[in-house]
């Protein structure tokens, strides 16, 4: 009888504790991850740089693009006159050329999205590192994402973080920026 009663009350006393630790409160945020890359500087300069580099890579093909359709247009002016032997060269020869330009400009974007992407998936790997460490400093026990992938189907606004990692990044960034530029210059310099 006594085991009874001794177990009893220590399970009483195990629901009990269970208890206190589920009403414990918690601090909790969330960020809204699509205006953290929208408004975020460096994830701002990584895009302008792709569409930069798309740009002057796009250039590049359409001088040959251009080259093509005057070939193109040639070669149905020529066509009646040199003959149908040399129609059927020609036309097998602007066919191979058209399929290189469009593996050309099917390998310009691959190279484009995989370069942009390492740069990408590096930024969010370190931005999580910065919520980390801002959720730790700050004291919160979670910190949620909403955006394009929602983790939150509700929240208030009052739990919003988002401008305040953004500035924290922005100006880890700026800080960052100016240290990688002080050594460039004093390479210069010894030059």
């Amino acid at each position: 009888m006594k085991k009874t009663v001794l177990l009893f009350a220590l399970a009483i006393s195990i629901i009990s504790c269970n208890k206190t630790t589920e009403t414990k409160e918690f601090k909790t945020a969330y960020i809204d991850t699509s205006k953290l890359m929208e408004e975020s500087t460096e994830a701002k300069d990584i895009e302008s740089k792709y569409k930069d580099k798309s740009k002057v890579m796009g250039s590049q093909l359409e001088v040959e693009v251009n080259r093509f359709k005057s070939e193109a247009a040639n070669f149905k002016q020529n066509a009646m006159a040199n003959g149908q032997a040399w129609a059927q060269q020609k036309g097998a020869e602007l066919q191979q050329r058209e399929q290189e330009l469009s593996y050309a400009q099917q390998a310009m974007l691959r190279q484009l999205q995989e370069e942009s992407g390492v740069e990408m998936d590096s930024l969010v790997s370190n931005y999580r590192k910065a919520i980390k460490d801002f959720g730790k400093e700050k004291g919160y026990d979670y910190i949620y994402g909403t955006g394009d992938v929602a983790s939150v189907l509700y929240a208030k606004d009052s739990y919003d973080i988002t401008k305040e990692i953004i500035k924290l990044v922005n100006d880890k960034y700026k800080s960052s920026d100016k240290k990688e530029v002080k050594p460039e210059t004093k390479k210069e310099e010894k030059k």
